[in-house]
C-alpha cells in the first residue's frame, strides 16, 4: 500500500442523520403515544357535541321564556326528534292575545349536527306571568334528557323557568 493508500483509510468516517434502528424507535414510541391519545380525543369530541346540544336546547328554552316575559302572551318551544328520538329539533309556537292556539314562529331549528338523541318529544309553555309548564307526551314532567354516544344529560326546568343541567 502506498501512503496515500492508508491515509483514505486511517480517516474517521463522519455520519450524519439518524441510523435506521433510532427511526425504527421514534416511529414505535410515536405509535405507541397515538394509540393512548385517539381514545381519549374522540371521548372529549363526543362529550363536546353533547354539551353543545345542551347550550343550543337551554338558549331556546331561556330565550322563549325571556320572549313570554317579554311580548306579555304564552310561547311554547317543541322538542322532538324522529321516530327513535334521534336529531332532534326545536319549534318555538306564541299565542298572541285574542287567538285560541299556539302557532310556529319561522321553522324548526335543529339542536346540532351530529345524531343527538332525546328521550321524548318535550313540550315547555311559557306564561307571560313567568309560570312553565313542561309535559312529554301529554302528561307533566320537569325534565329532558339528551344524549350522544354514551353520554347523556339531564335538563331540568322548574316551574319559574330555572334550569339545572345534571350528568345521570
Amino acid at each position: 500500500m502506498t501512503q496515500e493508500d492508508t491515509s483514505v483509510v486511517a480517516r474517521p468516517l463522519h455520519s450524519r442523520g439518524f441510523s435506521m434502528i433510532e427511526l425504527v424507535m421514534i416511529l414505535l414510541i410515536s405509535i405507541v403515544v397515538t394509540a393512548f391519545a385517539v381514545p381519549a380525543i374522540g371521548s372529549q369530541l363526543n362529550q363536546y357535541r353533547l354539551k353543545s346540544a345542551v347550550a343550543s336546547a337551554t338558549w331556546a328554552i331561556q330565550s322563549i321564556r325571556f320572549q313570554a316575559l317579554q311580548e306579555g302572551y304564552p310561547f311554547q318551544v317543541t322538542f322532538q326528534g324522529d321516530a327513535s328520538g334521534n336529531n332532534p329539533t326545536y319549534q318555538v309556537a306564541s299565542k298572541p292575545t285574542g287567538t285560541s292556539s299556539f302557532a310556529n314562529v319561522g321553522s324548526s331549528v335543529p339542536l346540532s349536527g351530529s345524531v343527538i338523541n332525546i328521550t321524548a318529544a318535550t313540550v315547555i309553555q311559557f306564561q307571560p306571568n313567568g309560570a312553565v309548564t313542561v309535559t312529554q307526551g301529554g302528561s307533566s314532567a320537569t325534565s329532558m334528557q339528551l344524549s350522544f354516544s354514551g353520554f347523556s344529560r339531564t335538563i331540568t326546568i322548574s316551574n319559574y323557568g330555572n334550569l339545572t343541567i345534571t350528568s345521570p
